[in-house]
């Protein structure tokens, strides 16, 4: 009756910590896909920041503005409209903005010149040489490999994480099982990247 006992609680005791394992490798998969997910973001944000020479309300995404006192994104303080294809039209909710707003743009490194109405701040967006155009895409193609070691990383981390689990009772087949689904989310998001870089070179080009 003991024997039986004991031999029961030792079932208990090994589902028990097989559980806990699966529940970690569960979380180190979720915590991968979440932290490569960020990575491709980062890369994303990073190469809408280049300018491709053609107008587009994300070229001020970085740009701060004086709101009485406090540094604020401009979206926030306007409305950022791409006319057409060579202009930038910030129109504020406030019209004494409009003074700000053309003073952060000259005090900023964007290289433009903003011309002001008593509507709002137009910016003209001039055309790129080509030889500009290609030192773009070199710049974009650095910004984008970044984003591949940073994904690589997290695969690498994830993946030591995994291998100390086969101390906590993980069989050698999870293990490996996990470690396939990190590959395959490394690789979905890899290609997600190239994809990134493909539309910016696209659209650095695209005159």
């Amino acid at each position: 009756m003991i024997s039986l006992s004991y031999q029961a609680f030792n079932t208990q005791l090994s589902t028990l910590n097989l559980s806990e394992v699966d529940e970690e490798i569960k979380f180190y998969l979720d915590e991968a896909e979440e932290s490569m997910g960020k990575a491709l973001q980062h890369t994303g944000v990073e190469l809408t920041r280049i300018r491709a020479g053609k107008a587009s309300p994300a070229m001020l995404d970085s740009l701060r503005v004086d709101y009485y006192g406090t540094p604020t994104p401009v979206a926030q303080v306007a409305n950022v409209s791409a006319p057409d294809a060579r202009t930038l039209f910030i129109k504020p909710w406030e019209k004494n903005m409009i003074s700000e707003i053309a003073k952060a743009i000259k005090n900023s490194d964007l290289g433009l010149n903003p011309q002001s109405d008593a509507e709002g701040v137009r910016l003209n967006i001039p055309a790129m040489t080509e030889e500009r155009r290609r030192e773009l895409v070199k710049q974009a193609k650095v910004e984008s490999e970044g984003g591949k070691v940073r994904i690589r990383g997290i695969r690498k981390d994830v993946n030591e994480a995994l291998r100390k689990l086969l101390k906590e009772g993980a069989s050698e087949d999870a293990i490996k099982d996990a470690e396939a689904k990190v590959q395959k989310a490394t690789d979905s998001y890899i290609i997600k990247v190239d994809d990134l870089l493909s539309k910016k070179e696209s659209e650095i080009m695209t005159i």
